[in-house]
């Protein structure tokens, strides 16, 4: 009798331990995923700032094939290498580039307006698109020459007054703070950015030292194996990632060059940036090229379309399987489902980098089935 109940007390303290041990684990996991809610832009910006970092160690790597220099100097000029060419596209194409993106916009926005009256003529409602940014700016920029003569009659009827100075100061002040916020935002994102990337690429063994010391003795040989593999699958992809949009921007602008349509090379870089985005990339790519070729004429687009048509077949059916086959194996579907599902709820981070995600969750869940497929083999 002793022994039974001794056996129900230990059987009965296991259970506990188990529902201690699980419930806290499934705490522990909630928290996790809020945590993961709650600053998932910091997130994936640390993550974008790892990317980078792959990316010059990998250019790095490729560097020291050809020479045997030291990975710093190495380093160094990769760095200076790319900073030479995005300073001399600045410099030589800075003004084209502004002038033909204000083009660019300009002739978008009007086009969007065509679409939409086009549509309304034709028993489309269009209430289900949001066409209200563009029509408000439509109207405020039609009657921007109205108001150029404002003040001339308005002074006529003496000054405005305190409360009008005030509203006015207080409009402007906003829109200036709004302006300024939004510049710093985006300057300080890029340099964090940066310097994450030129640290991960200045010492990257001591990074993988520190992420594997966290690992559990226990797992740390699978972690290695884990870590290293994901690694090569990242730098391998991003080489040809670079490859694919570098061939995407000068196939898409000399074309567009050819065909005669204006802003051909700011919507060049347009399509080669939007390349780093599989498939919903290209379609916004193309959406774009098209309804900046509408102002052209209908010749123009129609051109412009098949341009865009074999500039996707280009990139899907030459570089993709010839460049791309040794670093991600994914199938479409799946990747553009992955895309739309953490683009909807991550916003523009989760769709830019839906790919490296689901390639490093691919890299971990081969390296589990060959894990588990490896002791049935041997059984």
């Amino acid at each position: 009798m002793t022994d039974s109940a001794d056996n129900r007390l230990r059987a009965r303290n296991d259970m506990a331990w188990a529902i201690a041990v699980g419930g806290t684990g499934i705490v522990l996991f909630a928290a996790l995923l809020m945590f993961t809610w709650h600053f998932a832009a910091t997130l994936f910006l640390l993550f974008a700032g790892m990317l980078l970092g792959v990316g010059l160690n990998a250019m790095t790597t490729l560097l020291g094939r050809l020479t045997g220099l030291p990975h710093p100097l190495r380093l160094a000029i990769v760095c200076l290498a790319l900073a030479g060419l995005l300073s001399g596209i600045v410099f030589l194409g800075g003004t084209t580039i502004a002038q033909q993106a204000t083009v660019l916009t300009n002739t978008i926005k009007s086009q969007l307006g065509s679409v939409k009256d086009f549509l309304e003529q034709h028993g489309v409602d269009t209430s289900y698109f949001d066409f209200s940014n563009v029509t408000n700016e439509a109207k405020q920029e039609g009657a921007g020459a109205a108001t150029t003569t404002a003040p001339a009659t308005s002074q006529s009827h003496g000054l405005p007054g305190a409360s009008a100075l005030a509203s006015s100061g207080g409009a402007i002040i906003g829109q200036t703070l709004k302006v300024l916020l939004g510049t710093v935002s985006v300057v300080g994102n890029f340099f964090i950015v940066l310097f994450l990337g030129l640290a991960f690429a200045a010492q990257p063994s001591v990074y993988r030292a520190g992420l594997l010391f966290i690992a559990p003795a226990k797992y740390r040989r699978e972690a290695t194996a884990i870590v290293d593999r994901i690694g090569e699958t990242l730098e391998r992809w991003l080489i040809a990632q670079i490859i694919t949009m570098v061939a995407v921007f000068l196939v898409t602008w000399i074309g567009l060059a050819i065909i005669g349509i204006p802003s051909s090379f700011i919507l060049g870089i347009q399509a080669g940036l939007l390349a780093f985005i599989p498939t919903v990339g290209a379609i916004l790519g193309g959406l774009i090229v098209v309804l900046a070729s509408l102002a052209t004429g209908w010749i123009a687009a129609v051109s412009a379309f098949v341009l865009f048509l074999g500039v996707h077949a280009l990139e899907s059916y030459v570089l993709t399987p010839i460049i791309q086959r040794q670093a991600l194996d994914i199938p479409p579907a799946t990747l553009f489902a992955f895309q739309i599902l953490l683009g909807v709820v991550f916003g523009v981070w989760g769709l830019a980098l839906a790919l490296p995600l689901i390639a490093i969750a691919k890299v971990m869940i081969d390296h589990f089935k060959a894990e588990n497929s490896a002791p049935a083999k041997a059984a």
